[in-house]
């Protein structure tokens, strides 16, 4: 399955858990649920012009939900935890004021 960059890469996971592993050169991102660690790997080093130096890969499995008499599940999704080389960084927030 041939998937471009901008595929393999779906949004980045914003958490209070991923916000103390960004200070550790550590990125969360929710991938395509097909994608291995070398496509992520090539993906983010396209996309954000830094060096990736390890890849994670953990598959999110379904909650149960319920809302009244309706029980469902969540959406199934797939994390990547990107470690960068010493001294790269991602800027998610470039220009955001808090």
């Amino acid at each position: 399955m041939n998937l471009i960059a901008h595929d393999i890469i779906i949004r980045p996971v914003i958490t209070e858990k991923s916000s103390r592993l960004m200070e550790l050169n550590k990125y969360s991102f929710e991938v395509h649920l097909s994608a291995n660690k070398i496509q992520v790997r090539k993906a983010i080093e396209e996309i954000f012009k830094v060096k990736v130096t390890a890849v994670h890969i953990l598959n999110i499995h379904p909650k149960p939900k319920r809302v009244g008499a309706f029980i469902g599940k969540t959406r199934s999704w797939k994390k990547a935890i990107v470690s960068l080389a010493p001294g790269e960084r991602i800027d998610f927030f470039e220009g955001a004021s808090i």
